[in-house]
């Protein structure tokens, strides 16, 4: 399934859980109402009515107390998590994981996760550890990728080799790129509405035992109390229940994607085999030790909790199912894991060797230095037509992991450690947008002074002449990696460098779309760290109201990338066609398509469904693509545009 396709399928999960929440509700509603009119229908309660089973107004009363219970706690939960996925991180006893650290453990760690975001073409997630869980486990939480965190307990990181590791954490990456880390977080607030049912019981029991021995002779009120706090708490145990039910429904199906997806991503089963079998052998498995492991328990790698009644709120499939669909020849043995992890590394490996047939093709060496970078330009050296730009949109693949792998292996030591400090991530991104034109470049050096604070002018000079020598295939990767540094800046830092890159663009005119749209890729994925929530919602479901913001992109890429005016035409009326109503389109003038222009374009286009940005980003491939070929600088420009759409891309490779 490409990108749009995987969105399409988690928001038809996204409407199930919808239904089965409203089925589990109405459940607890009639199950409250019966439970309710059996306790009162013995007493005689004014304000409620007349005794009897039916009771309109005490049916009305308990139905509308226990709706605004459910419904009050899901909204509650929902909000908070909506704040991103370091807010699961931090109650599962999370923490940040030291960029800098010497830890080589941690340091496979990091180099895993960044390998995998650039080849995914999405911002590094934050990384957290579980340090005080001894179980093998990982999740992944978040609304979007770029507020996206992945969480590894410290035995996933002790116990797993790097091949195990990176199937696990592919694992995870599926579930961003898939879109189901935004359907895991309704589930979690969805589950919380429900379970306030019980914790309510809880509550009015506790306060019954407590003061129930100075009632005196309050029989009755005492009765009342505590049948109201046992079906409440029976109630919320059923709800409960039924709330498990729903994970189980939602989450297994997308276990069984992820493991696809995960194989897809390395091309090496074994991998994400051998950790699940370290899970089955370990005497602490995968099980957690937070108590806001079950409240989440559907986001785990494995299942963080203990084991279900028949399987029926299992959340994950079963782990021997999961292994022989990655391993057929396995043999059903788990291998003893030891608590020494340096001793366990070796011995495991020997175990795990399979016959000949079964092991994964060794995966190649990084090459270091300029070889590196000559090899990840050389994966992308072939130019694309239309329609293979087209078929690029889908998830990322084990020649994407190569091309990382060799990229950030060709990277110098001083660009690799920009992009871990605010200062030289700052200075990356400037360097990034200026003019490959080198007089033009020369010029806009001279100027930083009156642009940039000196600290940030001095830092940009100092890596100028490595970053100007870059590929242009390679700013775009690049520009994700000094992400998680440039979140780490105060927020007035962050104000300084929103002002600073618009008075870059301002002074002389000088950058183009590409450096455009990537100077704005980066803004917006800054904008939920240091600014207020801004809700995306879907306004356009046709593209009908935004054919003068079509007009505009078709005809900016058309001006960019063509000549002559009959090819600038042609180009214009080729990526038209693809757009529904586009035979009304006229070409743009040059003078009408200005970066502000542009900017408003792209703003409006965001808000369009799913199918109506593959519409016009297939129309976008179209005009870059009308002289036959798309060079890899317009590639990288599609790709800049496509995540400008809140539409990942992973780089272009040759052949996949």
């Amino acid at each position: 399934m490409d990108f749009f396709a995987r969105q399409e399928k988690a928001r038809r999960n996204t409407a199930w859980l919808v239904v089965y929440f409203v089925l589990g509700v109405a459940l607890m509603l009639v199950t409250v109402n019966i439970v309710f009119a059996f306790a009162f229908r013995y007493h005689q309660f004014e304000k409620l009515g007349p005794p009897g089973l039916w009771n309109p107004s005490l049916c009305a009363w308990v139905s509308v107390s226990t709706l605004a219970l459910i419904l009050g706690g899901s909204l509650f939960k929902t909000i908070e998590l909506a704040q991103g996925g370091s807010i699961v991180a931090g109650s599962l006893g999370g923490e940040p994981v030291d960029p800098h650290t010497r830890d080589p453990d941690f340091r496979k760690l990091l180099n895993v996760v960044e390998e995998m975001s650039i080849a995914a073409g999405v911002p590094r997630p934050e990384l957290y550890v579980m340090r005080d869980e001894k179980g093998i486990n990982a999740f992944a939480a978040g609304t979007a990728p770029d507020n996206a965190v992945i969480g590894v307990t410290e035995g996933c990181v002790r116990y797993l080799s790097r091949d195990e590791l990176q199937g696990v954490i592919a694992h995870e990456f599926s579930h961003i790129l898939n879109g189901d880390m935004r359907l895991n977080l309704r589930l979690m607030g969805i589950i919380f509405g429900i379970v306030c049912v019980m914790l309510l019981g809880r509550v009015l029991l506790e306060v019954f035992l407590r003061g129930g021995s100075d009632r005196g002779g309050k029989k009755g009120s005492s009765f009342h109390l505590i049948i109201i706090a046992v079906a409440l708490l029976v109630i919320g145990w059923l709800g409960a229940f039924f709330g498990k039910l729903i994970q189980a429904a939602v989450s297994r199906q997308r276990e069984f994607l992820a493991d696809a997806s995960a194989v897809q991503f390395t091309r090496n089963p074994l991998g994400l085999a051998g950790a699940l079998k370290k899970i089955g052998g370990f005497a602490y498995g995968s099980k957690l030790a937070s108590p806001q492991a079950a409240a989440a328990s559907h986001m785990f790698f494995g299942n963080g909790v203990g084991e279900s009644w028949f399987g029926f709120t299992a959340t994950h499939p079963p782990l021997e199912q999961r292994i022989r669909l990655l391993d057929p020849a396995w043999d059903g043995k788990f291998p003893t894991l030891l608590t020494d992890a340096a001793q366990e590394r070796s011995e495991y490996m020997e175990q795990l060797k399979a016959p000949s047939g079964h092991r994964p093709a060794a995966a190649p060496q990084p090459l270091r230095g300029l070889l590196g970078l000559q090899a990840a330009a050389g994966l992308a050296a072939r130019p694309l037509t239309a329609a293979e730009a087209i078929r690029k949109f889908d998830a990322p693949t084990a020649q994407h992991l190569e091309y990382a792998a060799q990229f950030k292996a060709g990277l110098s030591p001083a660009l690799v450690a920009a992009c871990e400090e605010p200062l030289g991530a700052t200075a990356l991104i400037f360097g990034l947008l200026l003019s490959g034109d080198p007089a033009v470049r020369a010029s806009q050096l001279v100027s930083l002074n009156r642009l940039l604070p000196g600290p940030v002018a001095n830092e940009v000079r100092r890596l100028d002449t490595e970053v100007a020598a870059l590929d242009p295939s390679f700013k775009l990767s690049l520009a994700m990696m000094a992400l998680p540094g440039l979140r780490r800046m105060a927020a007035s830092q962050y104000l300084l460098f929103e002002k600073a890159i618009a008075d870059l663009v301002q002074a002389d005119q000088q950058i183009d779309l590409f450096e455009f749209a990537l100077q704005k890729i980066v803004l917006r994925r800054l904008e939920p760290q240091f600014k207020p929530p801004r809700k995306n919602a879907t306004q356009y479901y046709a593209l009908s109201r935004l054919l003068p913001e079509c007009a505009i992109l078709l005809s900016s890429l058309a001006h960019v990338g063509h000549q002559s005016p009959a090819e600038i035409q042609n180009a214009f009326r080729l990526g038209a066609s693809q757009i529904p109503e586009g035979e009304n389109l006229a070409l743009m003038p040059l003078a009408q398509c200005g970066l502000a222009d542009i900017d408003a374009a792209l703003d409006k286009l965001n808000q369009a469904s799913l199918p109506m940005k593959k519409i016009v980003l297939t129309g976008c491939a179209h005009v870059v693509a009308a002289d036959g070929t798309i060079q890899w600088r317009e590639a990288e420009l599609l790709r800049a545009i496509a995540d400008a759409l809140d539409c990942p891309v992973p780089p272009f490779i040759a052949g996949v």
